[in-house]
């Protein structure tokens, strides 16, 4: 017999909370996304059920996606033409790093580079350059 099997929804709760964990539906979800660099996995009407650990919210998306290309008109695309070397930074990331560190497109592009992809260390290291006589 499997762990757990036979035992019912409410022995399963309870067993649950005694390790600290707890998990609720979330409802009235339409749509989740979620995205990487070069494509939008879509799930339409999907089960969202939201697992609490020790203070740790993990969230349990049950569905089928549409998996697409991502389009440069979809949000946080920015609305820019897909760029000429596909491993290089990504136009948010550029974005952030111009309008944080008020660099130009070169400099937000150079000290990306310079760290992997990293916008937050990106902005660190332009801020800090004239710091120390470097």
């Amino acid at each position: 017999m499997l762990p757990g099997a036979g035992r019912n929804p409410k022995e399963m709760e309870l067993m649950m909370r005694r390790l600290g964990m707890r998990s609720e539906p979330l409802s009235g979800v339409e749509e989740v996304v979620v995205r990487t660099r070069a494509q939008e996995h879509v799930f339409r009407q999907p089960e969202v059920t939201v697992i609490t650990v020790q203070g740790v919210r993990t969230y349990q998306v049950v569905g089928t996606p549409e998996v697409r290309p991502r389009s440069a008109g979809s949000p946080g695309a920015a609305g820019a033409a897909p760029t000429a070397a596909p491993s290089g930074p990504a136009d948010e990331d550029i974005q952030l790093v111009m309008e944080q560190a008020n660099v130009s497109r070169e400099e937000a592009v150079e000290a990306l580079l310079a760290t992997h992809g990293a916008p937050a260390e990106a902005i660190l290291r332009i801020l800090t350059r004239g710091e120390g006589g470097g």
